[in-house]
């Protein structure tokens, strides 16, 4: 007696066991992985941000000095203005419209003489240069200062550039020469980076890459990025509400930081010209004179995750160097991070994690017991499906015995089904069996599609019927179609229906064939040199022969199931059909053995060796169709492609 228990019960206790065994080691090396991992989670993010937060702020920078670098090389900059004054404004405005992050850019020269394009974009700076409403650029320009006719103007522009107004201004205690980007510039003729520092003009905390014109040294070309500017990139918030990021110059001030509030005091300080030993000053963030030490130790200052303890707490730093072609020198990207943030974050994390990992224990058992039940009764449903495919006979041999009784059911009606299939692919194409019986597959719709088409036909069947026994006949005619069946399929074609003494077979449908042209009439020349041996053996045993004639055609068809709702037949319909049947008939008037049409022929003429019968009449027809004898396959290389 063969032991069996439901499905219902095997999967319920599987499904617990494996819950239970997996959930149990996981949640165990979440306890005790937890919080490393979490700490190393955010260096790696205090890595990731740091390398954001250094191309950022070199990004931010290298327009400018890109713009600048530019700049250096026009010839129309290095005349004083105010000669080609159009043409250096133009270009000065083209520059602060592709880099969006620059406050101005100027140029001095050595005769005092200055030209500065503002952006005048943020209220503030208008405010700052009591410029009209409706103005985007200001221009500022000092000329012939060494004349009578010194020209000193503030021109305020609009964003198409038009002239919204124009006033003069006490340029006396300004003078580029005395600027310090000038006057590094003009003593070293090489790129320099200078700031941060309060701008004469807008009075704002800046920072300036300033470079020296290529064909004369003494005239400088500098452009302005505004301090605020710089803060938007140093957002630290992603890696814990408490991380902070902020940037150091080479003397150890802090240039922007990530807090709004802070940056504002940094601001505040600047214009407020206290010196860099208050933008220093602890009292704006404690951490920064901690982090000063650690960039100054190699170590850390090459990007090391370094550790510091500060007022009782524990603390990650993540510092880089933001030097970029030779500017900022000692600059210094710093992301501190408290460690407790990452670590309670992460506790929170797994204990949702064990709370969601017991729910799901508990939840897992109730579910597997559900789904077994509908496993169960779809394997129930699954095994009458079965039976209802193959209702032709139930009896067959015995499944094999399974420790799962449904199981054991679906076996005994998957052995009906597959019984009655293996009957039905007697009687219909084995290649369409297997497509009807995918409910999945659809290529069995009728649809037009190119096919070749062979039909065959046997001279004077009806006499050899009418002079041998019926059972003669039928022995006869089976081995005949065994062997022609055999040729179709080792070369590609299907077996449509047999038709009396006649077959009918079909090349690219339902399988597709790229070749099947080729696979036609290699099939044709097969089954002809078959015919020819069969019948050698018929005449020495006394049998007739069957000297059979072949039509040969290609073209588009309609393809697939036609018939009755009740009853189907896999075929094709269409005047390629008719073609290739009335080419058969044609062979008992051309005294040939094989007849193609000249769609054949155009098809595969390079591979085999026909002869012009020239255009015929066919029956159903209006026109001619010009026709060709197959006659053999041309000599080809084997390198060429298969040959038949």
């Amino acid at each position: 007696m063969h032991w069996s228990k439901p499905l219902r019960l095997h999967l319920s206790v599987l499904v617990a066991t494996l819950l239970l065994c997996i959930s149990t080691p996981l949640i165990w090396m979440a306890f005790s992985q937890g919080r490393e991992a979490a700490v190393l989670a955010g260096e790696k993010q205090m890595r990731q941000m740091s390398l954001h937060l250094v191309e950022g702020y070199k990004n931010t920078l290298h327009g400018g000095y890109e713009a600048v670098a530019v700049a250096s090389t026009l010839p129309q900059l290095t005349s004083r203005p105010p000669q080609d004054l159009e043409d250096k404004r133009a270009f000065f405005l083209e520059v602060l419209r592709n880099v969006p992050n620059a406050t101005s850019i100027y140029a001095g020269y050595p005769d005092g003489s200055y030209l500065q394009v503002i952006n005048a974009a943020n209220p503030h700076v208008r405010a700052a240069l009591s410029a009209p409403d409706g103005t985007a650029f200001a221009t500022r320009t000092i000329a012939q200062r060494e004349t009578a006719d010194v020209i000193s103007t503030m021109t305020f522009l609009d964003a198409k550039a038009d002239p919204l107004g124009e006033r003069k201004f006490e340029y006396a205690t300004f003078d580029p020469r005395q600027r310090p980007w000038y006057r590094s510039v003009a003593g070293h003729g090489e790129p320099i980076s200078v700031g941060p520092y309060v701008t004469g003009t807008l009075k704002v905390p800046t920072l300036t890459v300033a470079v020296p014109m290529k064909d004369d040294n003494q005239v400088v070309v500098g452009i302005n990025i505004h301090l605020e500017t710089v803060s938007r990139l140093l957002d630290a918030r992603q890696i814990s509400p408490r991380a902070r990021s902020y940037i150091l110059d080479e003397r150890d001030r802090l240039v922007a930081h990530s807090d709004p509030a802070m940056m504002g005091r940094i601001l505040g300080t600047w214009l407020g010209r206290r010196g860099a030993d208050a933008v220093a000053d602890n009292s704006l963030d404690q951490s920064v004179g901690t982090v000063v030490r650690l960039r100054h130790d190699s170590t850390h200052a090459s990007g090391e995750i370094a550790r510091f303890d500060l007022d009782g707490e524990t603390y990650l730093a993540q510092i880089a160097p933001v030097t970029f072609s030779g500017l900022f020198k000692g600059s210094s990207a710093a992301i501190v991070v408290p460690l407790q943030d990452l670590v309670s974050q992460a506790n929170r994390q797994l204990m949702r994690n064990l709370t969601i990992a017991g729910a799901f224990v508990i939840a897992g058992l109730g579910v597997s017991f559900l789904l077994s039940r509908l496993i169960s009764r779809s394997l129930y449903h699954l095994a009458g499906e079965a039976r209802r495919i193959g209702d032709l006979d139930f009896a067959g041999k015995t499944a094999s015995h399974s420790w799962i009784s449904e199981i054991n059911t679906l076996a005994g009606a998957l052995a009906a089904s597959r019984h009655a299939i293996a009957q039905f692919a007697l009687y219909v194409p084995r290649e369409v069996v297997r497509r009807i019986v995918d409910p999945a597959d659809t290529s069995t719709k009728a649809a037009r599609q190119d096919v070749t088409v062979l039909f065959t036909d046997i001279r004077d069947f009806t006499t050899i019927s009418e002079q041998h026994p019926p059972e003669d006949v039928v022995d006869i005619l089976s081995a005949y179609f065994e062997l022609l069946n055999q040729i179709a399929e080792r070369h590609g074609g299907t077996v449509v229906q047999y038709l009396g003494d006649s077959v009918f077979v079909m090349w690219n449908a339902p399988i597709p064939d790229a070749d099947h042209v080729e696979h036609g009439c290699c099939c044709a020349l097969a089954m002809k040199a078959a015919v020819d041996g069969l019948n050698e053996k018929n005449r020495s045993n006394g049998r007739p022969e069957l000297v059979t004639r072949f039509g040969l055609h290609s073209g588009q068809a309609v393809v697939g199931s036609f018939g009755a709702i009740a009853r189907q037949q896999y075929t094709a319909m269409g005047d390629t059909i008719n073609v290739a049947s009335r080419l058969e008939g044609l062979n008992k008037e051309f005294g040939t053995a094989i007849l193609t049409s000249a769609a054949i022929h155009h098809r595969v003429q390079d591979l085999f060796v026909f002869r012009l019968i020239g255009p015929v009449k066919v029956k159903g027809r209006a026109g001619t169709v010009e026709i060709w004898e197959l006659l053999r396959e041309t000599g080809r290389d084997k390198q060429e492609g298969p040959q038949c």
